[in-house]
């Protein structure tokens, strides 16, 4: 067995672990306060689980809420690269719409949200809008970050040395900037369902925070709980599954691409 196979199995023990305290603090919790009304224990909230699960109800709104969730991502992704890589290049271009970003980068989720209702209406256009311009700016702003800090001795080597756009993005621009990205891939997983939670529960007639709003009103915590857990699930599987082991790549590429456009920027200088 290798080192790095015997710390995933620790690494992953311990995170099995840490969920089995979490859930014997809950029981206590619960057994303290004795009310299931207010806080029902781990038994309570797992049949719930199931009678939803069950029913389908569960899986129709994580369904509905993690489409919402994935397209917010593409489109705030997209678009905050694109805005990040342009004003991060520019550096007048960044000083005129610095106060446009902080103006967005700060504006409240639940403001946006209801401003984007009110003027598109209460339908699926203005969930995903209001989602993806509450994360754009966070995108924006990290990648900018991480394009300003690209070493310029590298810029100064590819110019020199001829090399095509395409080998610029690929060996130097992409590596250096795939932290940042993993940053802001990571960032915006954690914000954004969040805030799609928020929207559901605010006007949308499906998803988890749908569910969640119709648990409240009638005041029956083990079902508002157990839609969170199972969304919280979720999103703890595509941490651990994606993001992680992205991020952890992307560091590794950084280092391998560094090294070999080290032996490109020479070899298309000399072929110049």
């Amino acid at each position: 067995m290798s080192f790095k196979s015997l710390e995933d199995r620790l690494q992953g023990g311990v995170f099995l672990l840490s969920l089995g305290l979490f859930g014997l603090f809950w029981a206590a919790l619960a057994a303290v306060k004795a009310d299931p009304t207010v806080l029902p224990g781990p038994v309570e909230v797992a049949h719930v689980f199931w009678s939803e699960l069950v029913a389908g109800r569960l899986p129709d709104a994580l369904l509905a809420t993690l489409l919402r969730v994935a397209v917010s991502f593409g489109l705030a992704m997209t678009a905050g690269c694109l805005l990040g890589l342009l004003l991060g290049r520019y550096r007048r271009l960044d000083r005129w719409a610095d106060p446009w970003v902080t103006i967005f980068l700060n504006l409240p989720a639940l403001v946006l949200i209801v401003l984007c209702y009110l003027w598109i209406g209460l339908n699926e256009v203005a969930a995903i809008v209001a989602v993806t311009l509450n994360k754009t700016a966070m995108v924006l702003v990290t990648v900018r970050q991480g394009v300003q800090s690209f070493d310029p001795a590298l810029d100064d080597l590819a110019f020199v040395s001829r090399l095509s756009r395409r080998e610029r993005l690929r060996h130097l621009v992409l590596p250096q900037l795939a932290p940042w990205l993993a940053v802001a891939a990571r960032n915006g997983i954690a914000v954004i369902w969040k805030i799609v939670l928020v929207v559901e529960f605010l006007g949308r007639s499906s998803g988890v925070g749908f569910r969640i709003h119709l648990y409240f009103q009638q005041f029956q915590t083990a079902h508002v709980i157990a839609y969170s857990i199972a969304f919280v699930g979720v999103m703890l599987v595509v941490e651990h599954a994606i993001i992680q082991p992205w991020e952890a790549r992307s560091v590794r590429w950084k280092r391998e691409a560094e090294r070999g456009a080290i032996h490109i920027l020479p070899a298309a200088n000399a072929s110049a």
